[in-house]
Protein backbone atom coordinates (compact mmCIF):
# COMPACT_ATOMS: atom_id res chain seq x y z
CA UNK A 1 0.00 0.00 0.00
CA UNK A 2 3.06 2.24 0.74
CA UNK A 3 4.54 1.75 -2.81
CA UNK A 4 1.21 2.55 -4.18
CA UNK A 5 0.94 5.51 -2.46
CA UNK A 6 4.07 7.11 -2.92
CA UNK A 7 3.96 5.79 -6.68
CA UNK A 8 0.61 7.69 -7.70
CA UNK A 9 1.84 10.91 -4.90
CA UNK A 10 1.02 13.23 -7.85
CA UNK A 11 -2.69 11.55 -8.86
CA UNK A 12 -3.42 11.32 -4.97
CA UNK A 13 -3.15 14.89 -4.10
CA UNK A 14 -4.92 16.55 -7.07
CA UNK A 15 -7.29 14.18 -6.42
CA UNK A 16 -7.72 15.58 -2.66
CA UNK A 17 -7.25 18.66 -3.54
CA UNK A 18 -10.24 18.54 -6.18
CA UNK A 19 -12.46 16.53 -3.92
CA UNK A 20 -12.22 19.01 -0.91
CA UNK A 21 -12.09 22.16 -3.10
CA UNK A 22 -15.58 20.90 -4.53
CA UNK A 23 -16.90 20.10 -0.80
CA UNK A 24 -15.99 23.39 0.47
CA UNK A 25 -17.56 25.00 -2.47
CA UNK A 26 -20.62 23.39 -2.24
CA UNK A 27 -20.35 23.61 1.36
CA UNK A 28 -19.97 27.42 1.26
CA UNK A 29 -23.34 27.49 -0.79
CA UNK A 30 -25.61 25.75 0.74
CA UNK A 31 -24.59 26.75 4.24
CA UNK A 32 -22.81 30.27 4.62
CA UNK A 33 -21.47 31.29 7.86
CA UNK A 34 -20.68 35.06 6.79
CA UNK A 35 -22.40 37.40 4.39
CA UNK A 36 -19.69 38.31 1.19
CA UNK A 37 -19.75 42.19 -0.28
CA UNK A 38 -17.17 41.50 -2.40
CA UNK A 39 -19.02 38.47 -5.29
CA UNK A 40 -17.00 35.21 -6.04
CA UNK A 41 -16.40 36.56 -9.67
CA UNK A 42 -14.37 39.85 -8.29
CA UNK A 43 -12.27 37.42 -6.03
CA UNK A 44 -12.01 33.88 -7.23
CA UNK A 45 -10.29 33.89 -10.79
CA UNK A 46 -6.75 35.91 -8.92
CA UNK A 47 -6.92 33.41 -5.71
CA UNK A 48 -7.18 30.31 -8.37
CA UNK A 49 -4.61 31.75 -10.44
CA UNK A 50 -2.01 32.01 -8.29
CA UNK A 51 -2.40 28.29 -7.21
CA UNK A 52 -0.86 27.82 -10.64
CA UNK A 53 1.43 30.23 -10.32
CA UNK A 54 2.29 28.61 -7.02
CA UNK A 55 2.76 24.61 -8.51
CA UNK A 56 4.84 26.50 -11.49
CA UNK A 57 7.62 27.90 -9.14
CA UNK A 58 7.69 25.26 -7.11
CA UNK A 59 8.03 22.47 -9.90
CA UNK A 60 10.52 25.30 -11.20
CA UNK A 61 12.94 25.90 -8.27
CA UNK A 62 12.75 22.24 -6.76
CA UNK A 63 11.99 19.52 -9.25
CA UNK A 64 12.45 16.78 -6.37
CA UNK A 65 10.23 18.56 -4.21
CA UNK A 66 9.48 17.14 -0.69
CA UNK A 67 8.75 13.69 -0.92
CA UNK A 68 12.13 13.53 -3.45
CA UNK A 69 13.91 15.08 -0.75
CA UNK A 70 12.77 11.98 2.06
CA UNK A 71 13.67 9.67 -0.19
CA UNK A 72 17.34 10.89 -0.69
CA UNK A 73 17.31 10.86 3.11
CA UNK A 74 16.26 7.50 3.61
CA UNK A 75 18.62 5.90 1.37
CA UNK A 76 21.34 8.10 2.62
CA UNK A 77 20.36 7.24 6.07
CA UNK A 78 20.58 11.08 7.16
CA UNK A 79 17.73 12.28 9.59
CA UNK A 80 17.08 12.10 13.25
CA UNK A 81 14.72 9.26 12.79
CA UNK A 82 17.26 7.17 10.27
CA UNK A 83 19.22 7.04 13.78
CA UNK A 84 16.99 5.69 15.92
CA UNK A 85 15.74 1.93 16.00
CA UNK A 86 11.49 2.52 16.27
CA UNK A 87 8.17 0.88 14.42
CA UNK A 88 7.73 2.36 10.72
CA UNK A 89 4.31 3.78 11.73
CA UNK A 90 5.66 5.36 15.37
CA UNK A 91 8.30 7.33 12.72
CA UNK A 92 5.30 8.29 10.05
CA UNK A 93 3.36 9.62 13.19
CA UNK A 94 6.45 11.68 14.70
CA UNK A 95 7.22 12.86 11.29
CA UNK A 96 3.86 14.05 10.45
CA UNK A 97 3.48 15.95 13.62
CA UNK A 98 7.05 17.91 13.87
CA UNK A 99 6.04 19.01 10.40
CA UNK A 100 3.11 20.48 11.27
CA UNK A 101 5.29 22.33 14.29
CA UNK A 102 7.47 23.10 12.06
CA UNK A 103 4.97 25.06 9.77
CA UNK A 104 3.97 26.85 13.26
CA UNK A 105 6.62 28.50 13.79
CA UNK A 106 7.18 29.32 10.74
CA UNK A 107 4.00 30.87 10.50
CA UNK A 108 4.89 32.83 13.46
CA UNK A 109 8.34 33.87 12.09
CA UNK A 110 6.54 34.84 8.47
CA UNK A 111 4.44 37.53 11.30
CA UNK A 112 7.26 38.43 13.29
CA UNK A 113 10.06 39.40 10.53
CA UNK A 114 9.53 42.46 8.22
CA UNK A 115 10.43 41.24 5.31
CA UNK A 116 8.43 37.87 5.57
CA UNK A 117 5.42 39.41 6.54
CA UNK A 118 5.80 41.70 3.41
CA UNK A 119 5.67 37.80 1.41
CA UNK A 120 2.78 36.92 3.93
CA UNK A 121 0.52 39.86 3.92
CA UNK A 122 -0.71 38.77 0.88
CA UNK A 123 -2.78 36.10 2.44
CA UNK A 124 -4.35 38.14 4.88
CA UNK A 125 -4.90 40.97 2.56
CA UNK A 126 -7.93 38.98 1.14
CA UNK A 127 -10.98 41.31 2.03
CA UNK A 128 -13.51 37.94 2.39
CA UNK A 129 -12.66 34.56 4.12
CA UNK A 130 -13.38 31.92 2.16
CA UNK A 131 -12.04 28.36 0.86
CA UNK A 132 -10.08 29.96 -1.84
CA UNK A 133 -8.59 32.07 0.80
CA UNK A 134 -6.71 29.15 2.01
CA UNK A 135 -4.74 28.92 -1.63
CA UNK A 136 -4.13 32.25 -1.79
CA UNK A 137 -0.08 32.83 -0.91
CA UNK A 138 2.35 34.74 -3.36
CA UNK A 139 4.84 32.79 -5.27
CA UNK A 140 7.74 33.76 -3.24
CA UNK A 141 6.32 32.89 -0.03
CA UNK A 142 5.39 29.17 -1.42
CA UNK A 143 9.13 28.87 -2.64
CA UNK A 144 10.76 30.03 0.31
CA UNK A 145 7.92 27.85 2.61
CA UNK A 146 9.41 24.78 0.56
CA UNK A 147 12.39 25.04 1.02
CA UNK A 148 11.80 25.25 4.78
CA UNK A 149 9.99 22.32 4.69
CA UNK A 150 12.55 20.54 2.73
CA UNK A 151 15.39 21.55 5.19
CA UNK A 152 13.43 19.90 7.98
CA UNK A 153 12.62 17.04 6.07
CA UNK A 154 16.45 16.04 5.83
CA UNK A 155 17.05 17.05 9.66
CA UNK A 156 14.60 15.14 10.71
CA UNK A 157 14.73 11.95 8.02
CA UNK A 158 11.01 11.82 7.50
CA UNK A 159 9.56 8.93 5.96
CA UNK A 160 8.52 9.79 2.29
CA UNK A 161 4.60 8.56 3.18
CA UNK A 162 4.44 10.88 5.90
CA UNK A 163 5.49 13.74 3.85
CA UNK A 164 2.53 12.61 1.63
CA UNK A 165 0.43 12.43 4.10
CA UNK A 166 1.55 15.60 5.86
CA UNK A 167 1.17 17.25 2.29
CA UNK A 168 -2.23 16.10 1.64
CA UNK A 169 -3.31 17.02 5.29
CA UNK A 170 -1.76 20.24 5.43
CA UNK A 171 -3.52 21.34 1.79
CA UNK A 172 -7.10 19.74 2.82
CA UNK A 173 -7.21 21.43 6.11
CA UNK A 174 -5.92 24.30 4.65
CA UNK A 175 -9.02 24.67 2.56
CA UNK A 176 -11.19 23.82 5.04
CA UNK A 177 -9.95 25.89 8.03
CA UNK A 178 -10.52 28.77 5.45
CA UNK A 179 -13.90 28.06 4.73
CA UNK A 180 -16.92 30.40 5.01
CA UNK A 181 -19.35 27.39 6.15
CA UNK A 182 -21.55 26.98 9.42
CA UNK A 183 -20.74 24.75 11.96
CA UNK A 184 -22.69 24.49 15.03
CA UNK A 185 -21.16 25.54 18.02
CA UNK A 186 -21.33 22.65 19.69
CA UNK A 187 -19.78 20.37 16.70
CA UNK A 188 -16.90 23.49 16.26
CA UNK A 189 -16.28 23.21 20.04
CA UNK A 190 -15.25 19.05 19.62
CA UNK A 191 -13.55 19.92 16.71
CA UNK A 192 -11.43 22.40 17.35
CA UNK A 193 -9.78 19.77 20.18
CA UNK A 194 -8.40 17.89 17.03
CA UNK A 195 -8.00 19.83 14.42
CA UNK A 196 -8.01 23.87 13.35
CA UNK A 197 -11.59 24.78 12.37
CA UNK A 198 -12.94 27.37 10.26
CA UNK A 199 -13.98 29.54 13.18
CA UNK A 200 -10.68 29.26 15.18
CA UNK A 201 -9.18 30.36 12.09
CA UNK A 202 -11.06 32.95 11.27
CA UNK A 203 -10.05 35.00 14.53
CA UNK A 204 -6.07 34.87 12.67
CA UNK A 205 -7.79 36.79 9.56
CA UNK A 206 -9.14 39.85 11.70
CA UNK A 207 -7.78 43.23 10.88
CA UNK A 208 -7.38 43.62 14.79
CA UNK A 209 -3.97 42.97 15.14
CA UNK A 210 -3.71 40.89 18.37
CA UNK A 211 -5.90 38.38 16.40
CA UNK A 212 -4.32 38.10 14.24
CA UNK A 213 -1.42 37.60 15.78
CA UNK A 214 -3.20 34.79 17.29
CA UNK A 215 -4.01 30.90 16.05
CA UNK A 216 -1.39 29.95 13.80
CA UNK A 217 -2.30 26.36 13.28
CA UNK A 218 -2.79 25.18 9.67
CA UNK A 219 -3.53 21.32 10.94
CA UNK A 220 -3.35 20.83 14.74
CA UNK A 221 -4.71 23.10 16.94
CA UNK A 222 -2.48 21.87 20.00
CA UNK A 223 0.57 24.55 19.53
CA UNK A 224 -1.18 27.13 19.80
CA UNK A 225 -2.90 26.16 23.07
CA UNK A 226 0.50 24.97 24.34
CA UNK A 227 2.79 27.77 23.26
CA UNK A 228 0.01 30.75 24.43
CA UNK A 229 -1.07 32.08 20.90
CA UNK A 230 -4.50 30.70 20.96
CA UNK A 231 -7.55 32.74 21.08
CA UNK A 232 -11.04 31.40 21.17
CA UNK A 233 -13.17 33.93 19.84
CA UNK A 234 -12.73 37.53 18.08
CA UNK A 235 -13.76 40.64 19.92
CA UNK A 236 -16.31 41.82 17.30
CA UNK A 237 -18.16 38.25 16.73
CA UNK A 238 -17.71 36.49 13.55
CA UNK A 239 -20.33 38.52 11.71
CA UNK A 240 -19.39 41.90 12.62
CA UNK A 241 -15.82 41.15 12.54
CA UNK A 242 -13.62 43.14 9.44
CA UNK A 243 -11.43 40.87 7.94
CA UNK A 244 -8.08 41.58 5.93
CA UNK A 245 -5.50 43.83 6.98
CA UNK A 246 -5.47 47.71 7.38
CA UNK A 247 -3.99 48.48 4.03
CA UNK A 248 -4.77 47.09 0.27
CA UNK A 249 -8.20 47.41 0.86
CA UNK A 250 -9.52 48.42 -2.54
CA UNK A 251 -11.11 45.93 -4.95
CA UNK A 252 -7.98 46.73 -7.58
CA UNK A 253 -5.87 45.32 -4.81
CA UNK A 254 -7.87 41.91 -5.35
CA UNK A 255 -6.26 41.36 -9.08
CA UNK A 256 -3.56 39.06 -9.89
CA UNK A 257 -0.66 41.88 -10.84
CA UNK A 258 -1.52 43.63 -7.85
CA UNK A 259 -1.45 40.86 -5.61
CA UNK A 260 1.81 39.54 -7.13
CA UNK A 261 3.86 43.05 -6.50
CA UNK A 262 2.30 43.86 -2.84
CA UNK A 263 5.15 42.73 -1.27
CA UNK A 264 7.07 45.55 -3.17
CA UNK A 265 4.20 48.18 -2.04
CA UNK A 266 4.73 50.57 0.84
CA UNK A 267 2.29 49.26 3.82
CA UNK A 268 1.61 52.06 5.82
CA UNK A 269 0.71 50.63 9.21
CA UNK A 270 4.05 49.05 9.56
CA UNK A 271 4.85 45.14 9.85
CA UNK A 272 2.67 43.33 12.80
CA UNK A 273 5.95 42.60 14.81
CA UNK A 274 6.72 40.04 17.01
CA UNK A 275 5.70 41.81 20.24
CA UNK A 276 2.37 41.95 19.83
CA UNK A 277 1.92 38.34 20.22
Amino acid sequence: MTNTMLANEPLIRIGFFLSVLVLMVVWELVAARRPQRIGRLTRWPSNLAIVVLDTVAVRLVFPVAAVGTAFVASESGWGVLNLVAMPAWLSVVIAVLVLDLAIYFQHRLFHAVPWLWRLHRMHHADLEFDVTTGLRFHPFEIVLSMAIKLAVVLVLGAPAVAVVIFEVLLNATSMFNHGNVLLPRWLDRRLRLLVVTPEMHRVHHSVIRRETNSNFGFNLPWWDRLFGTYRDQPKKDHLGMTIGIEDFRTRQDLRLDRMLIQPFRQQYTGPLKSQEF
